[in-house]
């Protein structure tokens, strides 16, 4: 069992790293960190001497100071060193640079100088350190105007607001969760050295917008999920899918179609394969409390009374959405979002689940958590 801390926890890649690690609870053990940490020796010596591996992922990446950016990120890396001095602490410690080690920002500097303060003090200790150097990181839950141009993109797009290209460059990208699996395999396997991590997308800042509005008209206006030719493509289509405000947006309601004969509803167009099932759920039974890390799926009620909750993982807010057979309707689940669905009425209740891939028992994507 390894014990790993992650500076900057809370942060866009830090949430993502330490959630996966959570799916592995025989293997690592996460030692909770906060920011507050920093500013207390004591707590951040207690910290330090309980982890076998840090990823060091805290850092200031904008302010209005290039100066503060740099004295920030060199402090908080100091801060660890001294610490890791005063604990008598060897851990394997993983950082966090960019791509932007050379373009002469003092951003781009604080990155460098801190990899090698890190480096002088693993050479120093007999210990190992990893530089991870890497590009442009998207995907859910990244910060608009902070994270990234695509996250801000999909907020802008998602709520309907004015975007604007400001440099149409080439953007060498990676997806949160293929940089997070980079770093699963440098603890799992440690070695000390500087690694650039390889992007797996180039694509102009232009091209990627125009994939997010296609993804606004067809997903979040017409109900369809689009065409996704590749997994680039699936991975930016879930990270759009995370800016849609879930509360206002679903459930979705939908025309039922009524003559002599009954009723027709459709219940969803796609651009994608997948696997389309039915079921019906007892009064009073939950049916689901698991979560996905990349599979698309919707709920539609045809029949009886539901109600539907959901719940990002990691924090404590549930969101609850209640559909009528009479009038029907569905709800997605977004990723990383824990979700479930209760029979609510007094007659049997009737669903169809559609999912973008069929379930394969030996990759099912699929880990239980109550709502």
């Amino acid at each position: 069992m390894k014990r790993i801390g992650i500076t900057g926890q809370n942060g866009f890649v830090g949430t993502h790293l330490y959630n996966t690690l959570g799916l592995f609870p025989d293997e690592f053990d996460r030692v909770d960190f906060d920011k507050t940490f920093f500013e207390d020796d004591n707590k951040l010596d207690d910290f330090v001497s309980k982890c076998d591996i840090i990823v060091h992922l805290a850092a200031l990446n904008r302010h209005e100071s290039p100066q503060v950016i740099y004295d920030t990120n060199i402090a908080l890396i100091e801060k660890l060193i001294v610490s890791f001095e005063r604990t008598k602490s060897l851990p394997q410690v993983l950082f966090s640079s960019s791509s932007q080690e050379t373009n002469e920002s003092l951003y781009g500097v604080s990155k460098m100088q801190g990899r090698i303060l890190f480096e002088n003090w693993s050479k120093k200790n007999n210990s190992i350190f990893t530089g991870l150097i890497i590009p442009n990181v998207f995907g859910p839950f990244g910060k608009p105007y902070y994270n990234s141009v695509i996250a801000t993109f999909c907020n802008q797009v998602a709520e309907n607001k004015e975007t604007e290209i400001k440099v149409d460059s080439n953007l060498n990208l990676i997806y949160v969760g293929e940089l997070v699996n980079v770093f699963l395999e440098e603890i799992r396997n440690p070695e000390s050295k500087t690694l650039k991590v390889q992007h797996t997308k180039e694509a102009k800042v232009s091209d990627l917008l125009a994939l997010l509005n296609k993804y606004r008209d067809i997903y979040q206006i017409n109900g369809e999920v689009p065409n996704l030719d590749n997994k680039f493509e699936l991975n930016l289509f879930n990270t759009f899918r995370s800016y849609i405000n879930h509360k206002e947006h679903f459930p979705v309601k939908t025309t039922k179609h009524t003559d002599s004969r009954g009723s027709f509803v459709e219940i969803i167009r796609h651009g994608i394969g997948g696997q389309t099932s039915f079921s019906t759920t007892e009064p009073n039974i939950v049916r689901g409390n698991h979560y996905h890390t990349r599979k698309i799926e919707r709920f539609f009620v045809i029949k009886g009374k539901a109600l539907i909750q959901l719940r990002k993982i990691g924090t404590d807010e549930v969101l609850e959405f209640y559909l009528d057979g009479e009038f029907p309707s569905y709800v997605d689940m977004p990723i990383w979002y824990t979700h479930n669905i209760k029979n609510i009425g007094d007659e049997v209740l009737y669903t169809n689940f559609w999912i973008n891939e069929p379930y394969n028992p030996n990759d099912p994507d699929t880990y239980f958590e109550e709502v």
